[in-house]
């Protein structure tokens, strides 16, 4: 077990976590919402420092970031568990795994993974020409410690580092990760209070903040909503999405992604492609100059246009990068628009 970064006694054997927005308070011999962080003594630990469950060099587009270093390829990382509990999570064998096992308080002697030190990701990243790692399949704030410290020795090699997140992580934390994260891509999974703290057991203020502080730290960010059938597909609740991305940065490009039924929403039917482009539309019409339809293979609005003369900039099928036109200077080479973004051009 590794001692965790952010927290705080609160009496002589109970702390507070404050990673996450949860900031659980945790008893002696007890465990946060995440469950993988556990008090012993007064004091808090990580219980599956780099015990990594899954690990794979993926195309940067797959996170999905579409404006950050296109086409270049990311490193891939995760632990167990989850401090959400999305009834459609998309990963939920590996991000839910915990609660539909018996909460043994021995998890991290019964868990038998070996731990791989930060080292080790880091000569992987460069070995395999990554440009990027990524800490994502399950909520990087859980595993905290363990990215930071990767983190901590990628950036100085000129590996740079990005977060796929729930946003639901505390402004202490962002602090804290600012000089070493470069960018990131939130689920805002919904605009609909009830929705979150009933579906998805967290809070959507703290994710809007997460969204608009991360703007404000200068870290790169989309922003990427699953769209459920008959939970957040409604016309009025994605022109709130919509608004609310364009009232933080015009320039933030947004997701538009395809559900698939999965976990205890398995009943639940994959989004109509007519939805995809109604919601696609909404961005639009809220001025927002990157919209993108994922989960659709073939989609030509998964492309990268440029915002003021239309022309296709960034070819892409699924993951595949077929080509890109954007000038070194990151401009649009037949009107000269600039294109927002970080390592558009050839890097």
């Amino acid at each position: 077990m590794f001692e965790a970064r952010l927290y705080k006694k609160i009496s002589e054997n109970s702390v507070e976590c404050y990673l996450c927005r949860h900031k659980c308070k945790i008893k002696d011999g007890g465990r946060g919402i995440c469950m993988v962080r556990e008090n012993k003594g007064g004091t808090l630990y990580s219980v599956l420092y780099g015990k990594l469950c899954a690990t794979a060099v993926d195309p940067i587009e797959k996170k999905p970031l579409f404006h950050f270093y296109p086409g270049s390829k990311s490193f891939s990382l995760a632990t167990l568990g989850c401090n959400f509990q999305c009834e459609f999570c998309q990963n939920w064998d590996i991000s839910q795994r915990l609660r539909s096992e018996t909460r043994d308080r021995r998890l991290e002697t019964r868990d038998q993974r070996p731990e791989t030190v930060p080292n080790e990701i880091v000569d992987a990243a460069h070995k395999t020409g990554c440009k990027t790692i990524a800490y994502t399949y399950t909520e990087p704030t859980i595993f905290y410690e363990y990215a930071r410290d990767v983190a901590t020795i990628a950036k100085p090699k000129g590996i740079e580092n990005i977060f796929v997140t729930n946003g639901f992580m505390t402004r202490e934390m962002l602090s804290d990760m600012r000089p070493l994260l470069s960018a990131a891509n939130v689920d805002l999974k919904t605009f609909n209070k009830e929705t979150y703290k009933k579906i998805i057991k967290g809070d959507l203020s703290g994710v809007l903040d997460s969204i608009s502080y991360m703007k404000e730290l200068g870290i790169w960010i989309e922003v990427t909503t699953l769209i459920v059938p008959g939970m957040n597909d409604s016309t009025a609740e994605l022109k709130q999405i919509a608004s609310f991305i364009a009232s933080i940065g015009k320039d933030i490009p947004w997701h538009i992604s395809r559900f698939h039924p999965q976990y205890k929403m398995d009943k639940t039917p994959a989004t109509p492609a007519k939805t995809l482009a109604r919601a696609c539309d909404i961005g639009r019409e809220a001025g927002l100059k990157y919209v993108y339809v994922g989960n659709l293979p073939g989609d030509d609005r998964e492309s990268t246009f440029c915002w003021n003369c239309n022309e296709k900039l960034i070819e892409r099928f699924g993951f595949d990068v077929g080509f890109n036109k954007v000038s070194k200077d990151s401009t649009c080479p037949k009107c000269g628009s600039k294109i927002d973004g970080i390592g558009l051009g050839n890097f």
